[in-house]
């Protein structure tokens, strides 16, 4: 039965293709391990550099300038990844629609992040604070992500300060009603987005918001189900 299942998802979805965002300044290294499905093709979207004052609706249609439209398609996104697939999915809408280690409406921002969008602190903050030396604090970094590895900065690699103040702000900012088609996966022990202000699909036992890397195995299995 499962086999006839994989088949006949293999003859109607053969070389579909999954866009994916990765998260706030990293590229693709960070799913790197991940296995997705063999019959599909995947196509990373990498990070723009935002035009000086560009607005995020804007900025959204550039990133998905990639996207091709004349088939159907999947996007996928990881953290602040995951918030740019949802507003791409707006524009040009996919199929399915996956987010790892992010949220599906304001309403589940963490404190820390609602804090900046009460306050407008990201807003104010100099691009000059998102510089290199910042970046490189990784005992500042390691809070976020997942202080048991020591090659976390490897995977963050877009570091240009307007960019990295920029998205800070916009994330802080932004608002989203709930799509209830997005299948969102979670970590149990993610700080970034905490799993109690969410309802997600899956939950990762164990999951720092890192889990795409350090739970690849269960990420795969799951995305196996979801893209079959």
């Amino acid at each position: 039965m499962e086999a006839a299942l994989f088949l006949s998802g293999f003859f109607y979805f053969s070389d579909m293709k999954i866009y994916v965002v990765s998260g706030l300044g990293a590229d693709f290294k960070v799913l790197e391990k991940i296995q997705f499905p063999e019959h599909h093709e995947i196509v990373f979207i990498d990070w723009l550099i935002p035009y000086q004052n560009e607005e995020f609706s804007h900025y959204v249609i550039r990133m998905a300038e990639k996207i091709d439209v004349s088939e159907p398609f999947y996007l996928l996104g990881y953290s602040f990844g995951g918030i740019m697939v949802q507003e791409i999915n707006k524009l040009k809408p996919a199929q399915k629609i996956v987010i790892l280690g992010s949220i599906k409406s304001d309403k589940e921002k963490s404190r820390l992040i609602k804090t900046g969008e009460v306050t407008g602190i990201p807003r104010i903050l100099p691009v000059r604070l998102f510089n290199q030396r910042t970046a490189e604090m990784y005992g500042v970094i390691r809070k976020f992500f997942d202080s048991k590895n020591p090659k976390i900065l490897q995977y963050f690699t877009v570091r240009d300060s307007y960019y990295l103040k920029w998205s800070v702000e916009k994330i802080s900012a932004w608002k989203f009603d709930e799509n209830p088609d997005v299948i969102q996966i979670l970590g149990d022990r993610d700080i970034v987005f905490p799993i109690k202000n969410s309802k997600p699909d899956f939950i990762i036992k164990g999951g720092t918001h890192l889990f795409p890397l350090m739970k690849f195995k269960e990420v795969s299995y799951i995305l196996k189900g979801v893209f079959a």
